[in-house]
């Protein structure tokens, strides 16, 4: 009967962990960066939507992150050598968000495993790929990275922020800065009991540039030649037209 009752457990597990999903939703899914964007905030709310009862043992817990996209990047490091400031070593990171930002409703040690976070990759330093890294000593390579780009505003962690209402209703806000890259973002749910996750929900937020700044964005990548002789031609007209005014104010 003991054997039996194993078995049974183990057919059910799956079942019980798909008892419980996320309905999530976004107050708003498209943001538009134009000559005067100074960042954004969104709304991040949804439910738990149950077949049936769980036990309240161990307790509900929400993970939100939104994620920018991923792109390489060289991290240096400088020191001062003979009173100058020179690039020396450098690691190679084969891809890193551009943001990232997550969001729980618990601290993270009760949240999720340290298995589960390396799975679903949800922390900023999981979400980093560097396994390129070329030298040793790389992990401090990435702690700078996210040290830079969380003080942009570029990366963050906020734990507690996530609210949730008698383990059905949950919502959080996060910030966007000002100096956010063009493309898609990915917003990711994670619901998890006892740091083991049991649904994830991706739904994905369009960040464009509109206006002015598209057209110069288009200009720049598509005819690069035409960018730069219009730069060069602003940059003569403005300087011819400075130093008109100045000839007229001398006489």
């Amino acid at each position: 009967m003991t054997r039996l009752a194993a078995i049974l457990f183990l057919a059910l597990a799956p079942l019980a962990a798909m008892a419980e999903e996320v309905v999530a939703g976004l107050s708003q899914s498209r943001i538009s960066i134009s000559t005067n964007f100074d960042g954004s905030e969104i709304l991040i709310f949804g439910a738990v939507k149950r077949e049936s009862e769980i036990a309240a043992e161990p307790p509900l817990e929400v993970i939100i992150t939104v994620q920018g996209p991923s792109r390489p990047i060289s991290v240096r490091r400088k020191e001062k050598r003979l009173g100058i400031w020179v690039n020396t070593d450098s690691v190679e990171v084969d891809a890193a968000p551009s943001f990232y930002a997550v969001a729980t409703s618990a601290p993270w040690d009760a949240v999720i495993t340290d298995v589960e976070d390396l799975r679903h990759k949800v922390s900023i330093r999981r979400a980093i790929r560097s396994v390129g890294a070329s030298i040793t000593g790389s992990e401090d390579f990435t702690d700078a990275l996210i040290r830079i780009r969380e003080g942009e505003s570029l990366y963050q962690t906020n734990i507690g922020a996530v609210t949730l209402d008698e383990d059905t209703l949950f919502s959080t806000s996060i910030r966007l800065p000002a100096n956010l890259t063009e493309g898609d973002y990915s917003a990711r749910f994670f619901l998890t009991r006892g740091g083991r996750v049991l649904d994830v929900h991706d739904t994905v937020i369009a960040v464009q540039k509109v206006g002015l700044e598209r057209f110069l964005y288009n200009l720049a990548h598509q005819q690069p030649l035409i960018y730069g002789l219009l730069s060069l031609t602003i940059a003569i007209a403005a300087g011819w037209g400075a130093s008109a005014v100045f000839r007229y104010i001398r006489n």
